[in-house]
Parts: C-alpha cells; sequence; structure tokens
C-alpha cells in the first residue's frame, strides 16, 4: 500500500468510524456494495471529506464516480492527480 493509500484509508476510517484498521484496507478490493461494504451515504462522506483535505471538489453528478470509487487505489490514484493541496 502506498503512502497515499494508506493517509486516504485512515480518512475513510476517521470519517465512518470503522472498526477496520486502516492498513487492513485493501487497496484493489471494492468501496461500495462488497469488499468494505460502504454504501451510497459513505460515499458521499467521503466525498466530502476528501475534498477538505485535498483541496479540489468530488461532484456528486460526476460520470467518473463509478471509477474513482471501485477502489481505494483508484481514489488515491484520483487525489494524487487533482489535489491542490
Amino acid at each position: 500500500m502506498s503512502e497515499l493509500e494508506l493517509e486516504v484509508a485512515g480518512l475513510i476510517v476517521e470519517a465512518l468510524n470503522l472498526e477496520t484498521a486502516a492498513a487492513q484496507i485493501d487497496p484493489a478490493a471494492p468501496l461500495y456494495g462488497e469488499g468494505l461494504g460502504l454504501d451510497s451515504i459513505d460515499i458521499l462522506e467521503i466525498a466530502l471529506v476528501v475534498s477538505k483535505r485535498y483541496g479540489f471538489q468530488l461532484r456528486s453528478d460526476s460520470e467518473d464516480n463509478v471509477r474513482i470509487f471501485a477502489s481505494l487505489a483508484n481514489l488515491s490514484a484520483h487525489i494524487a492527480a487533482h489535489r491542490t493541496c
């Protein structure tokens, strides 16, 4: 797991009060549904935390959201490409 993936996993665990340790989240496992088992409300919460932390907006109406939130690895790669802070 990369440093950014671990950081993002920590944000997810903290934002959603998960009982899973950040380091135990598989970067390739799905975030939504199977895998981590998140629902649409959880994804919105993650988008808000990511927007505040990394200085760019994740829009709920974006067609790219399925790809962005497919896994921790995808989300981290998107953050790496778009972060402003």
